[in-house]
C-alpha cells in the first residue's frame, strides 16, 4: 500500500482498546505512530493486544505475513509524553474523564512545538471546547470520536468548536478521511455529540426494562436483533462499549441537557462500583469467562 500524503508521525495519547484500535489502523494505512502508555505495563499489554489482532488479519486473509511485519514497524510505544513533540496530529484516548484529559491537553501543549499541530480527541461525550480550553492554541483543538472497533467501523464524527481554525478542520478532515478512510459526518459540540446523543438514551432505556424486571437482558437483546435487524442487542453493546464508558457519556448527557432519560439508572450505577463492566472485565450484563 502506498502511504497517504500525510506530513509525519501520528501521535495516540492512550494505549487502552481505542487507542490500539487507532495505532493499528494508522500503521496498516501506512502511517507511522507513536503510542503513549502511562506505565510500561500497560504499554506491554497495548503492544500484545495489537499483535493479537494483526496475527487475527493474517489469519482471516485480510492482510499477508509482510504487511504484518510492516504494520508492526510503524508502531512505538513509549511512557514519556515529550516523544509528541514533532508529531503534526496527536490523538487523545484516554479515559472519559474531563480533568484528566484537560491535563492532557495542556501538557500537550506544552510539548508539541508545531504550533500549527492538530490536537485531536476521541472523546465519546466531553464538549471539545473545554479541552481546547486547557490549552493556549484553542483553534488547533478538535473532536475526532471513533469507534470500537476502530480499525473496521466505518464511521468518524468531526467536532470542531467555535474556536476551531479552518485550516484545522481542513487537516482533521483530511486525516480521517483520506489517510484513515473513514466516512466524515460533522458534529455539533455538544455532549454526546450526533451518535451518542441518540445511541445512549436507547441503551439506557434498555437497562431500565432489566432494572424494572420487565425483561431479561438476553430477551431484550433477543428482541432488537430478531425484531429489528439491529446486528447486536443494547445489552452486549453496552458490555461490549463498557458499562463504566456509558455511565460516563450518560452523566455528560445528563450535565449538559438535565432530561432525565439521559440520567444513569441505579443498577448501571451498581455494576460500575462493582466492577461488572461487560467484556473487559468478563462480566456485565452477560457472562463472557469460559
Amino acid at each position: 500500500m502506498t502511504p497517504p500524503q500525510w506530513p509525519g508521525r501520528v501521535g495516540v495519547v492512550g494505549c487502552g482498546v481505542m487507542g490500539t484500535g487507532i495505532a493499528e489502523l494508522c500503521a496498516v494505512r501506512g502511517l507511522d505512530v507513536v503510542v503513549h502508555g502511562r506505565r510500561e505495563t500497560s504499554a506491554d499489554a497495548a503492544r500484545e493486544r495489537l499483535a493479537g489482532s494483526l496475527d487475527r488479519g493474517v489469519r482471516k486473509g485480510r492482510m499477508t505475513e509482510t504487511d504484518r511485519k510492516e504494520a508492526l514497524s510503524r508502531i512505538t510505544f513509549t511512557t514519556d509524553l515529550g516523544a509528541f513533540h514533532d508529531c503534526r496530529i496527536v490523538v487523545e484516548c484516554v479515559p472519559e474523564q474531563e480533568p484528566l484529559k484537560r491535563e492532557i491537553f495542556t501538557a500537550l501543549d506544552r510539548i508539541v512545538t508545531d504550533d500549527d499541530a492538530v490536537l485531536a480527541s476521541v472523546t465519546s461525550s466531553i464538549p471539545i471546547t473545554r479541552l481546547a480550553r486547557a490549552t493556549a492554541r484553542p483553534a488547533k483543538v478538535i473532536g475526532t470520536h471513533l469507534f470500537n472497533p476502530a480499525p473496521t467501523m466505518p464511521l468518524a464524527e468531526l467536532i470542531p468548536t467555535l474556536l476551531t481554525d479552518d485550516e484545522t478542520i481542513r487537516r482533521a478532515e483530511e486525516f480521517l478521511g483520506d489517510a484513515l478512510g473513514k466516512q466524515v459526518i460533522r458534529a455539533p459540540d455538544r455532549a454526546g455529540f450526533l451518535v451518542n446523543t441518540l445511541l445512549v438514551p436507547y441503551l439506557l432505556s434498555a437497562v431500565r426494562m432489566v432494572e424494572t424486571g420487565a425483561a431479561s437482558a438476553a430477551d431484550i437483546d433477543r428482541a432488537m436483533t430478531g425484531g429489528c435487524g439491529h446486528p447486536m442487542g443494547p445489552l452486549a453493546l453496552i458490555d461490549l462499549i463498557g458499562l463504566d464508558v456509558i455511565a460516563e457519556v450518560a452523566n455528560s448527557l445528563y450535565e449538559e441537557y438535565k432530561e432525565p432519560l439521559h440520567a444513569p439508572p441505579p443498577l448501571l450505577s451498581r455494576m460500575v462500583e462493582a466492577g461488572l463492566l461487560g467484556k473487559k472485565t468478563g462480566t456485565g450484563f452477560h457472562t463472557y469467562r469460559k
